[in-house]
């Protein structure tokens, strides 16, 4: 019987225009990455209890790739794709903790500079009277918060707050949405 990683190096080069590992690789971006809770999925390696479920595409070709789990991910050693996969991975860990109602901080261990800026990229800082209408600038102090080994009071009040008043009314908008889609999507079938 194959083996978990020579199954993945089959299907990879069966769907990508370059026959050898080192050129393959680098033919493949993250698409979409899906969380399976339940963790029933199995990999196109044939790795059962996949948590998170991503969708590779070829961009030299078109193909896809579903689902392919994060540790084959990491397997293609491509820094960019490695980066990108823990950036979803640190999303969901998130987007977990608000849907769970578990408690949210900025040292906590749930969010990254780079999950910071994705954040702020996708709207996630609201517009106030607290930061001038200025979004940015909620967005750079708790970046300049992240990179501090210790806060004062202060600092640790308004990051709470900015917290609690911008990214998770966002994620819970998020979360609804999903939730939304997918109750339509089952009606449809």
């Amino acid at each position: 019987m194959p083996s978990n990683f020579n199954c993945l190096i089959k299907t990879v080069l069966d769907k990508s225009e370059s026959k050898n590992w080192k050129d393959a690789v680098t033919e493949w971006e993250i698409e979409d990455c899906q969380e399976d809770c339940g963790c029933s999925t199995e990999c196109i390696c044939g790795k059962e209890g996949l948590r998170y479920l991503f969708t590779i595409h070829n961009i030299v070709n078109g193909n896809r790739l579903f689902p392919i789990g994060s540790s084959c991910i990491k397997k293609f050693g491509v820094a960019g794709l490695n980066e990108e996969t823990s950036l979803w991975e640190k999303e969901f860990q998130l987007y977990d903790a608000v849907a769970t109602s578990s408690f949210i901080d900025l040292k906590g261990g749930l969010f990254s500079r780079k999950l910071l800026k994705k954040l702020y990229d996708e709207g996630a800082f609201a517009p106030s009277d607290y930061n001038d209408h200025y979004p940015y600038k909620d967005y750079k102090f708790l970046l300049d918060m992240f990179n501090k080994r210790e806060m004062t009071s202060g600092q640790s009040k308004r990051c709470a707050a900015i917290i609690l008043s911008s990214i998770k009314p966002f994620i819970l908008r998020k979360l609804r949405a999903k939730k939304i889609a997918k109750a339509q999507k089952h009606e449809n079938q």
